[in-house]
């Protein structure tokens, strides 16, 4: 199985199950409530069917703002977030794991490359004692 690479678009030839695209994208709500422009966005790996990956931020958020995902991330077509701004639409090719971000002061989108994408942190017990196991 090839890997993808970050670094280049998403083509059919190089498409994997990690980089399929779904339709939605997590876009904060101060685009839309502030109607402040996106100016920082990454991919991570789809939690969903629907999800693309893509999430996408003001750069005005603060810590205790970006934990309260269920209320400050809205689910929003992809398609109608590119049509909002056009200058998405080549950058939302690229595979999990890319970054972007645009400078109030700069016109265009440049890549990031020392952001670490956050991860859900999902509690783990492994244990091979059977008694640790409920019964059914």
């Amino acid at each position: 199985m090839k890997n993808p690479n970050i670094d280049q678009l998403t083509t059919a030839e190089n498409e994997t199950n990690q980089t399929k695209n779904g339709f939605l994208a997590l876009v904060s709500r101060l685009c839309f409530e502030e109607k402040l422009p996106i100016r920082f966005i990454y991919k991570t790996v789809p939690e969903h069917l629907n999800d693309t990956g893509w999430r996408m931020f003001t750069g005005y958020e603060d810590e205790a703002f970006l934990q309260d995902e269920q209320t400050n991330l809205l689910p929003v077509d992809l398609d109608k977030v590119c049509k909002l701004d056009p200058s998405l639409e080549p950058l939302v090719s690229y595979n999990a794991g890319t970054v972007w971000e645009r400078t109030p002061d700069s016109d265009g989108w440049e890549r990031v490359y020392d952001f670490k994408i956050p991860a859900a942190n999902v509690p783990v017990h492994i244990t091979n004692d059977v008694d640790d196991f409920p019964e059914k």
